[in-house]
């Protein structure tokens, strides 16, 4: 079945930076849209970045500027590389893949844990 495994999370202080990676299983990240979700304790899943089939990506105003999506087609992998990293970037982080017509499916990964310490 396909598999988004996520990793590169961990505890790390404000300012500093973290590359997250999702490797993906049965489907192809260069022809699907992926994504980078969170969740923070207490909230609602909420969307980071995507990377569209065509290469076209899309940020959250509260990470434009700071993170970056982007994807190794050779080694079917989507990677968020993360910089000034703020203690509200705290949260569980989730890989996405989607595709919105015939087959449609919309698959997750486990998370992986980010912790920004002030």
């Amino acid at each position: 079945q396909v598999q988004l495994v996520e990793s590169g999370g961990g505890l790390v202080q404000a300012g500093e930076s973290l590359r997250l990676s999702c490797v993906a299983s049965r489907i192809t990240v260069s022809t699907n849209a992926m994504g980078w979700y969170r969740q923070a304790p207490g909230k609602q899943r909420e969307l980071v970045a995507t990377i569209s089939s065509g290469g076209t990506t899309n940020y959250a105003g509260s990470v434009k500027g700071r993170f970056t999506i982007s994807r190794d087609n050779a080694n079917n992998t989507v990677y968020l590389q993360m910089n000034l990293l703020k203690p509200e970037d705290t949260a569980v982080y989730y890989c996405n893949a989607y595709r919105g017509s015939y087959p449609s499916f919309n698959y997750w990964g486990q998370g992986t844990q980010v912790t920004v310490s002030s």
